[in-house]
């Protein structure tokens, strides 16, 4: 999925995990630390609307049905149709930014980034974003390994979380700025640097609209697993600290700390790093263990629909929604 930069493979920080959990610390230069943010003598009173984790799944689903949406295919271009409608009834505006890109192989692909923008006039900006490909080849499986694979959870779990964000910032109106990127052909890579995330590369250097900033950036990817724990991933940590402090620390008031964990992971070359290189901080919340797997139905054939926990969207939806909606 991603090209793997470095990972952290002791068995004794897989012990710290445990009691990083129970007591809650910060990871910080190699020392852990307790933040007044994980410190509350009152109950925290959630800011911001309900996030429906049903809604967010039939997105979900909506995508899988489509069949594997790998770049220059059908199903990807009904797909990118059907992103681009839905959310024209949420967002203020969607640019549809298209351009064409050689793979690792020579192949040329229609790349298309999906850019939902909110309140467009607003200074003060979020960026979220996700990929909405699919890989093009099962290539961890045992069967069919040449064949594309559905992504519900790489891919599809990110977007629908997003779509259901949108949903519900149209119910719930804010005055701050939100965009909404969905990549393409991110997934298409062959574990060498560079060759994944090809939408975001692209749009790092060709901004939908120039001079573009935002405060900080949040990537979603691999969201939706049952019993799923991010952990603060190595790129993000030395490119948005801020950031991760917030989202965790917000996770962590919200008692979604079981799904974030305070402890560190190895860096993955995702969409986030690209959109750092653009001058906006952002983090990845990404499915990537402390001994650097990813789950264990990545890039096979299992990453279908039995993978998505409602449990999971609500605590990364809800999390999402209370950081944008306490953002100053």
């Amino acid at each position: 999925m991603k090209f793997i930069q470095s990972t952290i493979s002791n068995v004794l920080v897989v012990l710290c995990i445990v009691l990083i959990n129970a007591c809650g610390p910060e990871p910080k230069t190699g020392d852990q630390k307790q933040t007044e943010s994980t410190i509350k003598t009152e109950p925290y009173k959630q800011v911001s609307p309900n996030f429906n984790a049903d809604s967010a799944y039939y997105f979900v689903q909506k995508q899988v049905d489509f069949g594997p949406r790998v770049t220059n295919s059908d199903a990807h271009k009904k797909c990118g149709d059907w992103l681009v409608k839905e959310l024209k009834k949420y967002t203020s505006n969607v640019i549809e930014q298209k351009t064409l890109i050689s793979n690792h192989d020579g192949k040329k692909l229609q790349v298309r980034n999906i850019i939902a923008e909110i309140n467009p006039a607003a200074t003060n900006r979020i960026l979220l974003c996700a990929h909405w490909d699919s890989r093009d080849r099962a290539d961890k499986d045992v069967v069919d390994t040449d064949k594309p694979i559905l992504g519900a959870n790489d891919g599809a779990s990110g977007v629908g979380v997003l779509m259901e964000v949108a949903r519900i910032i149209k119910a719930f109106p804010i005055n701050t700025g939100i965009d909404i990127i969905l990549f393409d052909a991110e997934d298409l890579g062959n574990n060498q640097p560079n060759t994944y995330c090809l939408g975001s590369q692209y749009w790092s250097t060709n901004l939908h609209k120039p001079g573009y900033k935002a405060n900080f950036g949040i990537l979603l990817d691999m969201v939706g697993a049952s019993n799923v724990v991010f952990g603060w991933e190595q790129n993000s940590e030395q490119m948005a600290t801020p950031v991760l402090e917030k989202v965790w620390a917000t996770a962590q008031n919200l008692s979604y700390g079981n799904h974030f964990a305070y402890v560190k992971v190895g860096g993955i070359d995702d969409d986030h790093v690209y959109v750092n290189r653009a001058g906006i901080p952002t983090i990845d919340i990404i499915d990537f263990s402390v001994d650097g797997r990813f789950p264990e139905h990545h890039h096979t054939h299992r990453d279908n629909m039995s993978v998505i926990n409602k449990n999971s969207l609500k605590a990364v939806g809800q999390t999402l929604l209370e950081v944008i909606y306490t953002a100053k």
